[in-house]
């Protein structure tokens, strides 16, 4: 079977990133999955058991302090380990955020393959393998393919869901390198960047607002709504530029693209710029008091009314409904 390579984000603590399940289902959907991943240390046996339950017949570790001390190459060192290992590869999958698009982009170069970003579906027709892309703000749908023999993808966060079949993985491990000429890491300063919560790019829920909130202090509506629907917080650009919510909260062509089970928009009038980064969720709720506002044009289930009643009663009814 093709193997598939796929690049594995940790979190700081060393734990599968969320982005790993869908880059899975995808690897496993179209060949056989090899979970890559740079670390600074051994691999936990719980990591490697996650990863065989989403399905990953195969994991190669590329462990070392460089991977520390070193700016994205580790990633691309990885994968060219990766590669040597697993000759018969012809896609190299990854997730669609700054580090893996980078680290990919690197490596497509470096190999002179094609490369395809912000891919929303893959699939292998006859061989090939064509993806699937949502293009000028959801208005259409692209698809396209590599004409080079290995073609590397970056998937968009939250875009596929479905199940995967486990395997028992067979664990290989590399020692990374040191490289001469990558970029070095000196310090990292960890600094809060937005509401604290789940991520904003992966999470299932995702409640934002919009200047229709009025000040910053209403806009605590909003994280009052994604609290009591364990979701993350967003903001329209016209919030954010108000002072109303961090950029890091921003969704939108300029901001953060999600795609999660579930949005929704609190006084957010739906700009072109804003749906293209909202417009693949798979529900869309809205609440604004203009019934002509182009957020209702994407929304499955539409409220007209003033968000400041609407929203009250809804976090009333979800508590008695929590007990």
């Amino acid at each position: 079977m093709t193997k598939i390579l796929v690049l594995i984000e940790l979190t700081t603590e060393g734990l599968l990133a969320n982005t790993s399940k869908s880059l899975l289902i995808v690897a496993q959907s179209i060949g056989e999955p090899v979970a890559v991943v740079a670390t600074s240390a051994a691999l936990s046996n719980q990591v490697v058991s996650e990863l065989g339950a989403l399905g990953a017949g195969y994991v190669h570790v590329y462990a070392g302090e460089s991977v520390l001390t070193e700016l994205v190459s580790p990633c691309v060192s990885a994968l060219d380990s990766a590669l040597e290992t697993h000759a018969d590869a012809v896609v190299v999958l990854a997730s669609n955020s700054i580090d893996s698009r980078e680290a990919v982009a690197r490596f497509a170069v470096r190999h002179n393959t094609g490369l395809l970003t912000d891919v929303v579906a893959v699939a292998k027709e006859d061989d090939v393998i064509v993806a699937t892309h949502s293009v000028f703000g959801g208005i259409f749908t692209v698809r396209a393919q590599a004409r080079t023999s290995m073609t590397v993808l970056t998937l968009r966060q939250g875009a596929i869901e479905g199940s995967v079949e486990s395997r028992t993985p067979e664990v290989s491990t590399v020692a990374a390198l040191a490289s001469p000429t990558s970029a070095v890491i000196e310090e990292v300063i960890e600094r809060a960047s937005g509401p604290v919560g789940p991520d904003l790019a992966t999470s299932r829920v995702v409640v934002a607002g919009g200047r229709g909130l009025g000040d910053q202090e209403r806009f605590a509506l909003v994280a009052d709504l994604a609290s009591a629907l364990d979701g993350a917080v967003g903001a329209s650009r016209a919030a954010v530029d108000a002072g109303f919510a961090p950029q890091s909260a921003q969704v939108g062509q300029t901001g953060t693209t999600v795609s999660p089970e579930l949005y929704v928009a609190l006084g957010i009038s739906g700009a072109i710029q804003h749906r293209a980064g909202m417009q693949m969720s798979q529900t869309v709720v809205a609440i604004n008091t203009d019934p002509s506002a182009p957020i209702f044009d994407v929304a499955d289930f539409g409220v007209v009314g003033d968000v400041f009643k609407v929203v009250p009663q809804l976090l009333h009814a979800l508590a008695k409904r929590q007990g």
